[in-house]
């Protein structure tokens, strides 16, 4: 039930003056600390026992001033309109509200706090999210360089993603309560660009369990997320206790999956099994980090004899088109990755439609090149 009925009350402090305060009855919830309030004081006070004309007109204009104030609150709550019950809502570090929401999320958000962070120079309150601020952070995403290199642009795609999970996050935050209005209303998103998704051939994969590679640990982690279609971030936090068994005999892999936070129990096959070593407990791929991928990774690659662009997450890639080109059904495929929507997962179907072309064109007669030295000879 909210409250329908504000009186102005006032209260003497020992220092002799007289504050003025709203009573609120019922008691009404602040919005942000859901604990219930009955009372706002509002910063006036009066002199007790004016003795003067000056005095006396002081204390009246002050008055007046409180029951304006008074009539706005009543008619605020017959609205629903709470949001002068937490008055340092806008006050309040919107930088600090970002980081709050950091250990629960994935390594994407911290990326987008440091560019925030840098775009606002590490100085925000709520009072200045608008969308004024907002567009401008949309456009420092498309211009700007990577965190890690101040030569290498980031890429569009990985601005839009950007850009849609610091939307997410200004919902979230007028959802809270922090923000008064719903800035998303007023801001367009990025538009993604078709990528090329690189993946390796049954060969090269066959290759790279050929080639020996500095880190054991990565060799297997890789194999084994060509085998399962596992991302990254989800393999280095495999444990013992995410593998299971079927009636059957076979072996599967029960996990929350980080990305997406979706519950997965996956078959694995035994091969996929024997790669990950003597069964133990705690995690499964011991010292697997993710500073192998910058160097030891297209190291080992380039021992293969594999000159394409292959990054961890190309596994993945690998193990989707691989599956389509042995005849899994696309249903099928997209369980497996755990994808939302099975159009997301076609995409490797129309991979292997591309390498078909290319077989395709292989075969070559130079009909053109016979039929002019026949009309020459003619």
């Amino acid at each position: 039930m909210s409250a329908t009925k504000v009186t102005l009350r006032k209260r003497e402090l020992p220092s002799g003056k007289i504050t003025l305060y709203l009573d609120f009855y019922p008691a009404i919830r602040n919005p942000r600390t859901m604990q219930m309030s009955r009372r706002e004081y509002l910063g006036i006070y009066l002199v007790k026992n004016p003795r003067t004309t000056d005095e006396r007109i002081i204390n009246a204009e002050k008055l007046k001033q409180a029951e304006a104030i008074r009539a706005q609150r009543e008619l605020s709550l017959i609205n629903e309109q709470f949001g002068f019950i937490d008055k340092t809502r806008q006050k309040m570090d919107f930088l600090a509200y970002f980081k709050e929401k950091l250990p629960n999320q994935d390594q994407k958000w911290e990326k987008i706090y440091k560019h925030f962070e840098k775009y606002v120079n590490a100085k925000c309150t709520f009072a200045d999210v608008t969308v004024d601020l907002c567009n401008g952070f949309r456009t420092y995403l498309l211009t700007t360089n990577q965190l890690r290199s101040k030569k290498r642009k980031l890429s569009q795609n990985s601005a839009a993603g950007y850009w849609s999970t610091f939307r997410g996050l200004l919902a979230l935050a007028h959802k809270d309560k922090y923000l008064l209005e719903n800035i998303n209303e007023h801001l367009n998103k990025i538009e993604t660009k078709d990528t090329r998704r690189e993946f390796l051939t049954a060969a090269e994969v066959q290759a790279l369990y050929n080639t020996p590679c500095r880190e054991p640990v990565l060799k297997t982690a890789s194999l084994f997320s060509c085998l399962t279609g596992l991302r990254f971030s989800d393999i280095v936090a495999l444990r013992w206790e995410d593998f299971g068994t079927y009636p059957d005999g076979g072996h599967c892999i029960r996990l929350r999956t980080e990305k997406t936070d979706a519950e997965i129990l996956n078959p694995i096959s035994q091969e996929a099994y024997e790669l990950c070593g003597e069964q133990s407990t705690g995690i499964v791929f011991k010292g697997f980090k993710k500073t192998m991928l910058q160097s030891i990774l297209p190291n080992w690659l380039k021992s293969a004899g594999i000159t394409k662009h292959i990054t961890f997450h190309s596994f993945r890639h690998t193990f989707a088109t691989l599956l389509v080109s042995y005849g899994s059904e696309i249903y099928t495929v997209s369980k497996m990755l755990t994808h939302k929507n099975v159009s997301t997962t076609q995409i490797y179907a129309d991979l292997i439609d591309e390498k078909k072309r290319q077989a395709a064109d292989i075969i070559k007669l130079n009909i053109n090149k016979d039929q002019d030295k026949q009309q020459k000879n003619n």
